[in-house]
């Protein structure tokens, strides 16, 4: 998949079938309307596409009440997307100079001057333009002017976009990451960068990379202690660990919740590092406990159950 930022410059050897969209999360829903595209490529000898924005229209919109949380930052959805065998991704800087854009305008300048695409596949709810005063009629018009077609979505394949999306992301809120694994077709990913705590679990044996997301907007699960696989950004190689998300409540009551990850049998300074993290199953609640000892009891427990709920599970595919 070849990586295009604007849509300004683009260009591709063969007829585009385009489609837009955040595919937050590329979920089944979303692979569904990439085969979609794929089909249509396929009968025109063409590549398939997807215009995408960042950062995300409500946040230049309303900056102070966007109220967004994604279930995947754009690095993440860049490396599901290289696997769904999509062609191109264009992400497009969405700022206020675009979203003043009459729809007509933003169609000459992203699609006809820009991405200039054969087909574009669309939801027949899409809006486009100032103050999304585009719709699906007013776009097959443009299309006939500009010089491509326009395809509506079959109905049933927006809605099991949107309905899984709000599936997921309630899952992902009440720590149901197995379920929502289901429905993403692969495990929940998060992404953070490895920054120095207070090294209380290396005390008690079992020491923990505390990871800082790399955006505010990112969802993540409820409290609670985690099975996950764990590697440093780069590396091949996906590791056993476990992942506590909460307020520490047996040590100290923390403002905001701290993410924690014990990788077994890992020793290496990864201070500064990018982790990627694959959630796996809910294991326990956090728990406040009476004791140091106490904790260090149940971690061993939680490190033994993480161990047999991943011991079939084959990292290499993931």
């Amino acid at each position: 998949m070849r990586v295009h930022q604007q849509s300004s410059g683009f260009k591709a050897s063969k007829p585009i079938v385009l489609t837009i969209g955040t595919f937050d999360g590329v979920h089944a829903g979303h692979l569904a309307v990439i085969d979609v595209l794929k089909r249509k490529a396929l009968e025109i000898n063409g590549e398939t596409a997807l215009l995408t924005f960042q950062p995300h229209p409500r946040i230049i919109l309303h900056p102070e009440n966007h109220g967004l949380k994604l279930l995947t930052d754009i690095n993440e959805r860049i490396r599901l997307l290289e696997k769904s065998g999509l062609d191109h991704l264009i992400i497009e800087d969405f700022n206020m100079d675009l979203a003043r854009l009459s729809p007509l305008e933003y169609v000459r300048k992203i699609l006809s001057n820009g991405i200039k695409p054969s087909i574009v596949v669309i939801g027949d709810d899409h809006r486009f333009g100032r103050n999304r005063e585009g719709e699906f009629n007013s776009l097959k018009e443009m299309g006939e002017l500009f010089g491509f077609e326009v395809v509506a979505l079959p109905a049933e394949f927006v809605n099991d976009v949107r309905v899984s999306s709000t599936k997921i992301r309630d899952a992902v809120n009440r720590g149901e990451v197995d379920y929502a694994s289901k429905l993403l077709t692969r495990p929940f990913p998060l992404t953070g960068r490895v920054v120095e705590g207070e090294k209380i679990g290396r005390s008690i044996g079992f020491p923990t990379a505390n990871l800082e997301l790399e955006t505010s907007l990112k969802i993540y699960p409820a409290n609670g202690v985690y099975a996950v696989l764990t590697r440093i950004k780069g590396d091949d190689t996906w590791l056993k660990g476990m992942l506590n998300i909460g307020n520490r409540p047996t040590i100290s009551t923390a403002e905001h919740p701290t993410i924690e990850v014990n990788i077994f049998n890992f020793d290496k300074d990864c201070y500064g590092r990018i982790l990627e993290v694959l959630f796996i199953k809910r294991l326990r609640d956090e728990v406040k406990f009476n004791s140091l000892d106490d904790l260090k009891m149940a971690l061993e427990l939680d490190r033994t159950a993480a161990h047999e709920i991943m011991n079939n599970l084959n990292a290499a595919d993931l």
